[in-house]
């Protein structure tokens, strides 16, 4: 009776332990779809606003930045996992990598803070 009562909870511990595991690739899922498009920068301490982050499936990404009259656009790749956005932008032969945490994700905003804590606010454009 006892090895019956053990196998019970060690079951029920597997169920839940593979529910929350399911749970978290959901979540992943749903914000590496939810972030495909186009973000507008509304609010940053370092982009201008109107700058944008494009998301492409396939983990392609582009940043257009317009300050003073002049363009610039940088190409790279990225990856969602879970709550993190992990980057790497190219300009000529320099590469810069960061990651970033999603602190808010809805169909129009984005909500993310940098490595030092810098938050940056978006809205969707497409």
């Amino acid at each position: 009776m006892r090895v019956f009562g053990l196998t019970l909870t060690a079951l029920a511990i597997l169920c839940l332990a593979e529910h929350g595991f399911v749970s978290g690739k959901e979540a992943a899922k749903s914000n590496a779809t939810k972030i495909v498009g186009t973000w507008e920068v509304t609010k940053s301490q370092d982009a201008p606003p109107g700058s944008t982050v494009e998301f492409a499936k396939g983990g392609k990404m582009k940043v257009t930045i317009t300050l003073e009259g002049k363009t610039l656009t940088l190409e790279g790749t990225y990856k969602v996992e879970g709550d993190k956005i992990k980057s790497t932008l190219k300009q000529g032969e320099m590469e810069h990598s960061e990651t970033i945490k999603i602190k808010t994700l809805t169909d129009t905003r984005l909500v993310t803070e940098d490595e030092k804590g810098k938050i940056d606010e978006f809205k969707k454009k497409q």
